[in-house]
């Protein structure tokens, strides 16, 4: 299975007055997964990038259930939907440490070259670590 899981704490400052997590942080811990999913596989986002590879998201959802709380300990489970091709697509959950599902997310990013900003297809060393 193509998947990663990533577990953080809330931090003070991603939430409100009422220690509720702002619905706007979310995309950031989807990040956070995204980002850990890669390297889980093998694969810096930072060398992409450097190799002239970006991916910008081009499509997200979010279906918020119950709220984070400060300091709640929360984990990300970041799946990947298909081989990706010109885009990736991702399938996310967000639990609390009870086990409560807090969020259900899904994403799309295109691979773009990083000077031209053209659709590229994603890169044969990602499919490989994808096939192992």
């Amino acid at each position: 299975m193509w998947q990663s899981k990533t577990s953080f704490r809330i931090r003070y400052s991603e939430t409100d007055q009422m220690g509720v997590v702002y619905h706007g942080n979310y995309p950031q811990f989807l990040e956070i997964g995204r980002v850990e999913w890669l390297r889980n596989f093998g694969v810096s986002y930072k060398v992409m990038e450097d190799e002239g590879i970006i991916l910008p998201v081009v499509s997200i959802a979010i279906d918020y259930k119950k709220s984070a709380l400060y300091d709640d300990e929360i984990t990300v489970t970041t799946n990947l939907k298909k081989l990706p091709t010109v885009k990736i697509m991702f399938d996310y959950e967000i639990h609390n440490q009870h086990g409560e599902l807090l969020v259900e997310a899904r994403t799309t990013l295109a691979f773009l070259d990083k000077t031209t900003k053209r659709p590229q297809r994603c890169p044969q060393y990602l499919l490989d670590k994808l096939g192992e």
